[in-house]
């Protein structure tokens, strides 16, 4: 039954978004572009509709009791209402954080959703107590801006949320949570749908409507999923979640280093970095997608090992992302310690040995 709603969704999906973007056109939710844009045409937005109420019909024809998650579709619906007047009439940077935070305190606090405690290895259980509703609220904003701010190319934002939220789904499957893991799926066969109009060339992007609502869900299911974390489960939704998290981060520093607003946008998000260094439009996204499955892989890999191999795993990516860090200039050109380390080492290496030659 589950997979047959997974066909239905995806169906829906496929044939809702094409009057989705004439909706879009009729109301003019259009983005234009402009310096900060990759599209050189008018494109509709709003496309995440398509999404949202391809998903709503899963929800709805699941074999699942979902009854006690109404507090999940209030949420839903005010990220969606924030999303859709958002794309059609640009709301301020702090209307669109209250929208946020009103949905995401309607789900923790109405569906007493909340990340407890967490246990640390050496120390124990440290547990949140008053603090655990503002720190779900915290994680489940910061993953919708996460996934807001990664939306800058066709498919980037809906392919990377498909990859983390299969990645949740079998980290269910796993562990035998079958609410999270059909919801999970839901979702990705309702962006596999959208993606079809979506990947490049775009003929229809999912605006702020998709991008928050994606980001909501994903912070969403990921709570339910991780509740009462220990150390390493706590890691685990922030690796399946490298890449939004990692571009967001480096946005930031990379922004106060320069002595600018973080909320100021700039052209050097990783998606802007690989396009500079000459990869084409559907090159950065399939990298990008890679580098997404990576993170997913590592994460369950983390998932399943033992504590020792766990944290040697974790250094390795974050070795890894450091070089990429480096090599694309996601923080800035100039910042290349271990690649200028390596680099001058390998120099005092030739040097020695062009030394030793000369006094054979």
């Amino acid at each position: 039954m589950v997979t047959i709603t997974l066909i239905v969704v995806f169906l829906a999906s496929v044939i809702l978004t094409p009057l989705v973007r004439k909706f879009a056109f009729a109301i003019g939710a259009v983005d234009v572009p402009n310096d900060r844009r990759v599209n050189k045409k008018a494109m509709p937005t709003l496309g995440g509709l398509a999404i949202i109420l391809s998903f709503l019909i899963g929800f709805v024809i699941l074999p699942v009791d979902l009854s006690s998650f109404w507090p999940i579709l209030v949420g839903a619906f005010v990220v969606t209402l924030v999303g859709v007047l958002d794309d059609r009439f640009e709301l301020t940077a702090g209307m669109k954080l209250f929208g946020q935070f009103l949905a995401a305190s309607v789900v923790v606090f109405g569906g007493n959703l909340m990340i407890n405690y967490l246990t640390l290895p050496l120390i124990g259980q440290i547990n949140f107590g008053w603090f655990a509703g503002p720190f779900t609220i915290i994680w489940i904003i910061a993953i919708m801006n996460a996934i807001n701010l990664v939306d800058g190319l066709d498919g980037l934002a809906g392919g990377i949320s498909s990859i983390v939220l299969i990645s949740i789904a079998a980290m269910a499957y796993v562990l035998n949570d079958f609410i999270v893991f059909p919801l999970a799926m839901v979702l990705v066969a309702a962006i596999l749908g959208f993606l079809i109009y979506n990947f490049h060339p775009a003929s229809i992007f999912m605006g702020d409507t998709g991008a928050l609502f994606l980001g909501y869900m994903i912070g969403v299911l990921s709570v339910m999923g991780f509740k009462n974390v220990t150390f390493i489960s706590l890691i685990i939704p922030i690796m399946i979640l490298g890449v939004p998290f990692s571009d967001t981060f480096f946005a930031i520093v990379r922004r106060l280093a320069q002595k600018k607003s973080i909320s100021e946008a700039d052209h050097s998000h990783l998606h802007h970095r690989l396009l500079a260094l000459g990869f084409t439009h559907r090159q950065t996204v399939i990298l990008i997608y890679a580098l997404s499955a990576l993170f997913a892989i590592g994460a369950f890999t983390f998932f399943i090992s033992s504590f020792v191999g766990s944290i040697m795993l974790f250094i390795l990516l974050l070795l890894a992302l450091e070089l990429l860090v480096e090599f694309v200039g996601w923080i800035s050109p100039e910042y290349r310690p271990i690649i200028n380390f390596f680099q001058k080492w390998m120099s005092n290496i030739t040097k020695y040995r062009k030394n030793k030659r000369k006094t054979k």
